[in-house]
């Protein structure tokens, strides 16, 4: 039995994301990333700028040009979502209507900055049904929701638990400022970043709500554009010390270092594989592996890795390879992906 089916049942369910979120505005930088993607393949997906990336007064045009980017040949994964503007800007209706008319059948997700609250990503969440209504698109259109302000950290779990929301975001910049100079300014990058105690607070609580609610934590820009090394370890940090499985590159010269630090090691690929083999060999009851016993508690854990990896991109052994498909035009809503039913799990 193919562990997705072994290990399916009622409980939380977890999308598995690309671990890199490429952010690009000007067309010629767009057509660059898809270029990448095409050449790489869908290990990291990009994120259209309409909002910070869309010139004053231009905002229309600018839909129209990614709206057609999307639906254009190149996008040949289909792995290409859009950063509108936030509710409290008159033109995120008007965005919303340009690409979900034009480009909703391959539109892979929205973003919505500078939430407050919850009341106001659910503003955003109805925008985008009507939106949807009114283009006769089929399909739900998956949301992230940017988590840069005091107030969306203090809603990050109800946020979290709203249907067809899919990922929270960490905007490290804004939340910064929006202290209005507490926070240095040195909490804008490493080390900072990271050990400033609002900045763990925040990130904390946001990896904990999403994960909580079965959804994706991802964490903001580094600002190390062209140091290799130092986006690997911020991006490492961000993974191991606060549970981010996604992260924000905003230079081509970022996506490398990220994936490559989200990726799990080769020898936690390795011994995953081995573990689950043998599960499926047992029919997925209990077994003994390097001394160690295993049930489906362990299993759920290793094929999170197994997972992970693939969205990677990373080698996998041929049996473990075997149990991936090609990957989805859509991405993974809350109930698409592996849960596992509690009741069934061996003590």
């Amino acid at each position: 039995m193919h562990p997705q089916a072994a290990l399916h049942g009622a409980g939380r369910t977890l999308p598995v994301l690309a671990p890199c979120v490429h952010y690009a505005g000007k067309e010629r930088y767009l057509r660059k990333a898809l270029a990448l993607q095409n050449q790489r393949g869908p290990i990291f997906d990009i994120a259209a700028d309409c909002e910070d990336g869309a010139p004053v007064g231009g905002e229309h045009a600018h839909a129209q040009m990614v709206a057609r980017l999307i639906m254009s040949d190149d996008n040949r994964h289909q792995r290409i979502g859009v950063r509108t503007h936030g509710v409290r800007d008159a033109t995120w209706r008007h965005e919303l209507e340009v690409l979900v008319c034009q480009a909703g059948d391959r539109l892979a997700f929205l973003t919505v900055p500078k939430s407050e609250s919850t009341a106001e990503v659910e503003a955003y969440l109805d925008g985008v049904m009507l939106a949807v209504a009114r283009s006769g698109v089929g399909r739900e259109i998956p949301v992230s929701v940017l988590i840069e302000t005091p107030g969306a950290v203090h809603d990050a779990w109800s946020i979290a638990a709203l249907p067809g929301v899919v990922s929270l975001d960490f905007g490290t910049l804004d939340f910064v400022s929006a202290h209005h100079g507490a926070i240095p300014v040195s909490a804008m990058e490493s080390p900072g970043q990271f050990d400033h105690a609002l900045l763990r607070r925040a990130k904390a609580e946001t990896t904990a709500a999403a994960l909580a609610h079965g959804i994706v934590a991802t964490h903001g820009v580094s600002m190390a554009l062209h140091d290799a090394d130092a986006v690997h370890a911020d991006a490492r940090r961000a993974r191991d010390e606060f549970g981010f499985l996604r992260m924000w590159s905003i230079h081509p010269d970022q996506i490398t270092p990220i994936v490559s630090a989200m990726e799990p090691a080769h020898d936690a690929i390795m011994e995953a594989a081995s573990v689950l083999f043998a599960a499926q060999a047992a029919n997925w009851g209990p077994i003994a592996a390097g001394n160690k016993m295993h049930d489906r508690a362990s299993y759920r854990y290793y094929w999170s890795v197994l997972q992970r990896a693939h969205a990677a991109g990373a080698a996998l052994p041929a049996h473990a390879q075997g149990w991936f498909t090609a990957p989805s035009d859509a991405w993974p809503s809350k109930s698409a992906v592996i849960g596992l039913d509690q009741a069934g799990m061996t003590s």
